[in-house]
């Protein structure tokens, strides 16, 4: 009923950008939270940065002022996350999560199906 696809991943050299883009589309009535979440190997999945339908934008410490999220004015279902200098403790399989209501009147989690993100020189 919900699917969020997400692109903008790949390989990027230390101090480069990238630019996440994920499209939330299905039977949504209303989306409250869309966001980004992050994992390493071997580590547990992690809070990036979420946007919610007041526009508050909270950020771990580790993006801030480095990562900015935001949703497309056009189409509230679209949410980007830039990326700019990039660093060897970024690297991850990029989610994007979003807490939305269905048509149907459920409220749930639904996330996509991630996309790597490499730092190499």
């Amino acid at each position: 009923q919900v699917q969020l696809v997400e692109s903008g991943g790949g390989l990027v050299q230390p101090g480069g950008s990238l630019r996440l883009s994920c499209a939330a589309s299905g039977s949504i009535l209303s989306i409250y939270v869309l966001g980004w979440y992050r994992q390493a190997p071997g580590k547990q999945r992690e809070l990036v940065a979420t946007i919610t339908s007041g526009g508050n934008t909270p950020y771990a410490d580790s993006v801030k002022g480095r990562f900015t999220i935001s949703r497309d004015n056009a189409n509230k279902t679209v949410v980007y996350l830039q990326m700019n200098t990039l660093k060897p403790a970024d690297p991850a399989v990029y989610y994007c999560h979003a807490n939305l209501r269905l048509r149907l009147g459920i409220r749930g989690d639904y996330w996509g199906q991630g996309t790597q993100v490499t730092v190499s020189s």
